[in-house]
């Protein structure tokens, strides 16, 4: 009786893993297929280039009153140490 117990699990146990085997192969083929479709069909656009950005000049570094500010703030910020 044990044995037969024993054997009915195990038979269980294939089926269920054998099942499980299957749906998750056809899962994947059906994935896979459906990516293939996609890229076929909505191909994604190429990409324009775009043309390099210049790179910004400083704003005002001759400025005497800019300069006069930061020397302003400096000299404070030295003086408290």
């Amino acid at each position: 009786m044990q044995q037969e117990i024993m054997q009915q699990g195990v038979d269980l146990m294939l089926f269920g893993m054998g099942s499980v085997f299957v749906f998750l192969t056809v899962l994947v083929i059906a994935t896979m297929i459906m990516s293939s479709l996609v890229q076929r069909f909505f191909p994604e656009p190429v990409p324009l280039p775009v043309p390099a950005a210049k790179a910004p000049v400083p704003a005002g570094v001759n400025d005497p009153k800019l300069l006069a500010i930061i020397k302003a703030a400096v000299d404070k910020h030295r003086a408290k140490k």
